[in-house]
């Protein structure tokens, strides 16, 4: 059985008031400035939606409704004056807070409650017609049938979004969502552009860099001999047998990544400075200003819970008590993951010996074409990341319950408190899921490992890890790219799952409106929080870490690319159609992108300090490399490999980590560091090229942090968060809302002192009292 629900004009407007919705009064008569780019309309017009289809929407100066003073607002047609997201915003709200049974005192009401309890089995607005054919109904607006022939159709890929026909068939918070994808996207392109030019950069010179060519020359990287990187069973090992892996860490640690780290600092500050300013434009063509300032309802599950008028909403100690509950459970989980960061620390240890025993074992057979290719760092890296993608997403399945019971516990009055709450439990969660392993590699691997003589032991049993001779970085881009695809693989196949789901299901086109909507998937309570939460993550990965991964920004603009239009297929033909909800901006996500924006000036100066080779090279470069001719003015980079590696005498290897054989006849073997030889009397100590090197990568994060923050914080302040055309409307908007509803007072007052019989006399003192009104006021 199937109920419908159908709001009369009376009722519109009962509700219309109640929920402050902004209505036309007048067209907007103030002159928009034309566009510098007008001359190009001939071209970009293929880029937009057909105007012929989803014509232009007029602008209109608003105000709140108000039922008593009809005349003054802009009413063409009664059936069209409210848009359809407005009314089904309207019936769910009254849908929501109907009660359904009272005892006593106690009173149970709201279609959530009953859909929970199984006596309802949906609520649903209903989409206005078939998605792929348009209805034949007179008066039907189709609205449906031009969103995906104009925005979700694969054939119009490349065309921008209706954002205006959005907002008006499925609410304002769909419509931000999608602005904020289509603006990020955009904002993706120039960012990819960039990256891409610093990789193709760096994988033209990996052949002709010095430092690749010294590890890979048979004379140079060829007769050195490295130290065994674990006890015993490690051997010693050529540098040239790194050659492969040299070569594809100078694609990705070259100068112009580090051009491309401040760039993409610089970027970030640019992408929040406008959407800021393009989001003020919205929030005024959208009318959702003052949303926030007014009272915005309670939830629901909150006037459920304290229905009762003489029981009194829990204390603030009530309230301490279960905010103290959630983030005690919050640090559980997050140390959970802790401890599995430690788990495959451990891993990657024991993985480390097993591959450094294998493929560095010469006399091993089957293994030997993969030896020139695949190191044991790189074995190690690989599979220790396949293993860390599958723990973050069984740890993201579990958690995701947990974080929905924990903000339903502490029960917040609003929908908004919900959210924000939930995000941000979501977020801290997700942060430290997704990224802690990254961080290890690039900020703690590799840093204290000692020298061959005096390792240190991670639990007193596992030997520290060390980087290649080139750094931790290559391990880092693998980390990176293994995530980031992963995690876009992982969510195209639940995308394809469910369109082979729904293409395996009966055509319906013969059912009326309301089961063709009954069949398709229903929407989650969340709306669109993970696909916020999906992006955000996102951007993460594009900014905290794009000193180490350049092709991120690419990689992330390809993914948005199929994202826009997946999303705008699922939502037009897969799913019901959601109860629109108003949303002023994109919520408790834009301080968050300011965070991560903030923190990811400082994790790049990190990565580009501590974990790239940078720094030692441009060390080695200008304080210690000069031509074999003494010429002081000519540096070269020649003889940097030999210079930043130590030397080890073997045989003061201590026992428990001396290697049982060696198949090379020498006295000592090299390591990565800056310490002492032997038989210098501070051997093995550090020498002043490492305080050089120290320094140097001080001052260098010291230096880019300072700068960059200084450029975000001038282009902060040059850039106006509200442009100022859309100022002057606000204040015309406002002007008219006085003039126009403001003033039927005094018209009404006037009209009733005409009535009185001594008119003369009572005008007179209403005017003089107005005249002294204006005085007291100015």
């Amino acid at each position: 059985m199937f109920v419908k629900i159908h709001m009369p004009w009376d009722m519109l407007c009962t509700y219309a008031e109640v929920l402050h919705i902004k209505v036309p009064i007048q067209p907007n008569d103030l002159s928009s400035r034309p566009s510098p780019w007008n001359f190009l309309s001939c071209i970009t017009k293929k880029f937009y939606p057909d105007e012929e289809l989803i014509s232009k929407e007029t602008e209109f100066f608003t105000a709140p409704f108000e039922k008593d003073r009809l005349e003054y607002f802009y009413i063409k047609d009664q059936d069209m004056f409210f848009t359809p997201s407005m009314r089904s915003r309207m019936a769910f709200y009254i849908l929501s807070r109907a009660p359904y049974e009272i005892r006593g005192k106690t009173k149970k009401f709201g279609i959530t409650k009953l859909l929970d309890g199984g006596v309802y089995k949906a609520a649903y607005p209903l989409h206005d017609c078939r998605f792929n054919v348009p209805s034949k109904e007179e008066g039907c607006p189709n609205e449906r049938y031009l969103l995906y022939q104009e925005w979700a159709h694969p054939k119009s890929f490349y065309k921008m979004q209706p954002l205006d026909l959005i907002r008006k068939y499925y609410g304002e918070k769909i419509g931000i969502y999608f602005a904020w994808l289509g603006f990020y996207t955009i904002m993706l392109t120039l960012a990819a552009v960039v990256g891409l030019g610093c990789f193709i950069y760096g994988y033209k010179t990996q052949e002709t860099s010095t430092w690749s060519k010294e590890v890979c020359d048979p004379d140079i990287g060829g007769q050195i001999v490295m130290c065994p990187q674990c006890d015993k069973d490690c051997k010693y090992w050529r540098l040239n047998s790194t050659c492969e892996a040299s070569k594809k860490l100078c694609i990705f640690d070259n100068f112009g990544t580090l051009v491309f780290a401040v760039f993409m600092s610089i970027w970030v500050t640019l992408f929040l400075e406008f959407w800021k300013r393009y989001q003020a434009e919205l929030e005024y063509e959208w009318d959702t200003v003052e949303f926030l300032e007014q009272e915005e309802p309670s939830r629901p599950e909150y006037e459920a819970k304290f229905s009762n008028p003489e029981k009194v909403p829990y204390t603030e100690c009530g309230r301490c008590m279960r905010v103290s509950i959630g983030i005690g459970t919050v640090l559980f989980w997050i140390l959970l993951i802790l401890a599995s960061i430690v788990a495959i620390t451990v891993y990657r240890l024991a993985a480390f010996f097993a591959f450094s025993t294998r493929l560095r074992n010469e006399e091993l057979e089957g293994l030997e074409p993969l030896k020139e290719y695949v190191t044991p760092q790189m074995a190690t890296s690989v599979t220790a990341s396949l293993i860390s993608f599958v723990v973050i997403m069984i740890l993201n399945i579990l958690y995701e319950r947990v974080a929905i019971w924990i903000t339903d516990f502490e029960l917040p009055r609003t929908k908004t408190d919900y959210e924000n709450s939930l995000t941000l439990k979501m977020f801290l969660f997700q942060f430290v899921n997704y990224y802690s392993s990254c961080f290890y590699i690039a900020f703690a691997k590799g840093k204290a490992v000692g020298f061959p003589g005096q390792p240190v032991y991670l639990l007193g049993k596992y030997r520290n890890e060390e980087c290649d001779p080139g750094g931790c970085l290559i391990e880092l881009t693998t980390q990176l790219s293994i995530i980031m695809g992963g995690k876009a693989i992982w969510n195209n196949i639940q995308e394809n799952v469910l369109f082979r789901y729904c293409k395996s299901m009966p055509s319906n086109s013969g059912l009326p409106r309301w089961e063709q909507d009954y069949q398709l998937q229903p929407i989650s309570k969340l709306g669109l929080f993970y696909e916020y939460l999906e992006m955000v993550i996102q951007f993460g990965f594009v900014t905290l870490f794009v000193a180490s991964f350049p092709l991120a920004p690419v990689l992330a603009l390809v993914n948005n690319l199929f994202e826009i239009r997946v999303d705008a297929w699922k939502i037009t033909t897969q799913f019901r159609r959601m109860v629109p909800e108003k949303a002023q901006h994109i919520g408790a996500w834009q301080p968050i992108l300011q965070g991560v924006a903030i923190l990811a000036v400082a994790t790049n100066a990190m990565i580009i300090a501590f974990t790239s080779d940078m720094i030692p090279r441009l060390v080695y470069y200008w304080s210690f490399s000069v031509y074999p001719y003494g010429d002081s003015d000519n540096h070269t980079m020649a003889g940097y490999i030999n210079s930043s590696l130590s030397i080890f005498n073997i045989s003061d290897f201590p026992e428990q980590s001396r290697p049982l054989s060696s198949s090379y006849n020498m006295a000592t073997c090299r390591y990565r560091d800056f310490r002492y030889p032997p038989g210098h009397y501070r051997q093995y100590e550090y020498n002043v090229r490492y305080w050089h090197v120290i320094a140097a990568k001080m001052a260098f994060i010291i230096v880019v942090e300072h700068v960059v923050y200084f450029t975000k914080f001038i282009l902060s302040y040059v850039i106006p968060d509200v442009p100022y055309t859309v100022k002057e409307q606000i204040k015309r908007e406002k002007y008219l809302t006085q003039v126009i509803l403001h003033e039927t007072n005094l018209k009404l007052v006037t009209k009733l002192l005409l009535d009185t019989e001594d008119t003369q006399v009572c005008l007179s003192a209403f005017f003089d009292h107005h005249l002294f009104l204006l005085t007291t006021k100015y």
